[in-house]
């Protein structure tokens, strides 16, 4: 595979895997960051979103539930058991405006300004050349819409991700990773400089510094193995599965932590309408 299909196979799988406990109450963040995103589009009753990597709904049911039922939402995720959640969600709240599809943000098969928004929410920076799949979010922005990215800012879930990573490193050298995706836009001028390569000059970027609660050694394993970390944590055998555990829980034990880095970049950027 090229590295565009082994980055899509590797995101599908670790998050098919993590939707067991991706709504899990110790992962609030996914909804948090998901509507606030929304919020800052400022959408109008019976407009048009795309959500890609929408994940279990976290930003394509505020979404929904901005634009009304004379509105339209399209939400795509590569994996299939988080659209299951989303699509539950969706059916529960009576949002049939909402629907959930399989599918990725350089396949799209929709026509050029076919949405008033587009909305990718810690989503863009899984795929390798990252300009190219702004170029394809951005070319179905309507004349006057807008296209919403929120990414990680600096020290992502620090302190207690150092010692994931560190534990990981101990057990199994070949799955340790030294540099994150996010990494690459996780500071306005990196992100901006992205969006720059595809001619968006004027976005509106934020930064929010903010701390997400732990509040039990368990609650930042569930945090690990509801997220992206699943995917390494999946590849462990079942000794080094347990040590890793076991070394996570005693440092939120033993340090008393009681919350985690989650800093947060939003950046929406408005489309001419001349």
């Amino acid at each position: 595979m090229n590295s565009l299909e082994t980055a899509k196979a590797n995101a599908a799988a670790a998050y098919n895997a993590a939707a067991d406990l991706f709504d899990h109450p110790a992962n609030t963040f996914w909804d948090r960051f998901g509507r606030e995103t929304i919020e800052r589009l400022g959408l109008q009753p019976g407009q048009s979103v795309l959500d890609v990597c929408c994940g279990s709904g976290a930003s394509a049911i505020p979404a929904a539930e901005a634009v009304g039922r004379e509105g339209r939402v399209v939400g795509i995720d590569l994996a299939e058991n988080l659209l299951e959640l989303a699509w539950r969600k969706a059916e529960s709240r009576g949002l049939n405006q909402v629907k959930f599809t399989l599918g990725d943000m350089m396949s799209l098969e929709f026509p050029e300004a076919a949405f008033d928004a587009v909305v990718c929410v810690f989503g863009i920076f899984f795929v390798p050349d990252m300009p190219s799949a702004v170029r394809e979010l951005w070319h179905r922005v309507k004349p006057g819409g807008k296209l919403a990215l929120t990414t990680w800012g600096p020290n992502f879930f620090e302190p207690a991700n150092r010692v994931f990573w560190e534990s990981i490193r101990s057990e199994a050298p070949d799955l340790h990773k030294s540099f994150n995706p996010w990494d690459r836009i996780s500071h306005p001028d990196s992100l901006a400089a992205m969006l720059a390569e595809v001619g968006i000059e004027d976005a509106d970027i934020s930064e929010q510094a903010g701390i997400h609660a732990i509040d039990s050694p368990e609650d930042w394993w569930t945090t690990l193995l509801g997220s992206g970390y699943r995917g390494t944590i999946d590849r462990l055998d079942a000794v080094a599965h347990g040590r890793v555990r076991e070394a996570n829980l005693r440092y939120i034990r033993d340090s008393r932590l009681s919350g985690i880095e989650a800093n947060v970049i939003y950046a929406i950027a408005t489309k001419s309408d001349v």
